[in-house]
């Protein structure tokens, strides 16, 4: 199983130049990817700007989006655009992470409609699709489009992953549930038809060291405010020692996790460097 790490493009006050440097000092780690989240009312860094960016300094390390809210985009051909562009630019590291999104003030902000973003969402991920086949669109793509990974728990996510996608994201929270979820998106996958086997992904926050929990409890809630339930499983699947991190590590490869993304949820370099020490 590959681990890889998330950029702070989500964490208020990290300058932009930080971000930089966290992802060439990911790279010299031996991280295998960089993710990002994605909100638009928050103050945090535009993903895909992060990523292009991210892509720029480094040479090696993939890079991924965990997650788009791509329903909440309402210019679909650009946004098709951008992704092939950073995919493009990274010479083929990028993987595309989706989902519905779930705060309706994002969708509000960018003049989306929240009540039927499902359907929207899978009308978007087959026009990328198209968008990233059409020659006047996008430039040729050497390594190929990269590969879409969708999001949610619900049936419907399952089964929009196994219509649209090439695998599976699971969110941040407890790994007790994954082993299910894994098995119920193979099901979705062999009922849709689907050859081999999908793509399996996961994200996991951290905050390692002295002082770090407080921290990073304080931003987690901030970040996840309006989310309800969710954001109270978010906080208690926070991973605050070495051994939790193991652990993690070994049960997320046991229940046929392919990628392992953990976000640090303080902006300190040596967050990478403890993370490294325990994954390597």
């Amino acid at each position: 199983m590959d681990i890889g790490v998330g950029l702070p493009a989500t964490l208020p006050g990290v300058p932009a130049r930080e971000l930089l440097t966290w992802a060439t000092t990911a790279e010299r780690l031996g991280f295998a990817r960089l993710g990002v989240l994605d909100r638009l009312v928050y103050t945090s860094h535009e993903p895909l700007v992060a990523l292009a960016g991210a892509a720029a300094v480094t040479e090696r390390i993939g890079l991924a989006t965990t997650i788009l809210v791509a329903a909440c985009r309402t210019d679909v051909a650009l946004l098709a655009k951008q992704l092939a562009a950073v995919h493009d630019l990274s010479a083929g590291r990028l993987v595309v992470g989706v989902a519905a999104g779930g705060r309706e003030d994002d969708f509000a902000m960018a003049g989306a409609s929240f009540r039927d973003r499902g359907r929207r969402l899978d009308e978007n991920l087959a026009r990328i699709r198209r968008v990233w086949a059409d020659e006047r669109l996008v430039p040729p793509l050497p390594a190929g489009p990269p590969p879409i990974v969708v999001g949610g728990h619900s049936p419907a996510a399952m089964r929009r992953a196994a219509r649209h996608g090439d695998g599976w994201i699971m969110g941040g929270g407890s790994a007790h549930a994954y082993p299910e979820l894994v098995a119920r998106m193979k099901d979705a996958w062999t009922s849709a038809g689907r050859p081999g086997a999908p793509r399996m992904m996961a994200i996991a926050y951290t905050a390692l060291g002295p002082g770090a929990r407080d921290r990073a409890e304080q931003y987690l809630r901030d970040y996840y405010a309006g989310t309800g339930p969710y954001r109270d499983r978010v906080v208690r699947g926070l991973l605050t020692d070495e051994k939790a991190v193991d652990a993690m590590v070994r049960d997320h490869a046991a229940a046929g996790c392919d990628e392992l993304i953990f976000f640090p949820c303080v902006p300190d370099l040596g967050q990478l460097e403890l993370l490294a020490e325990v994954t390597g």
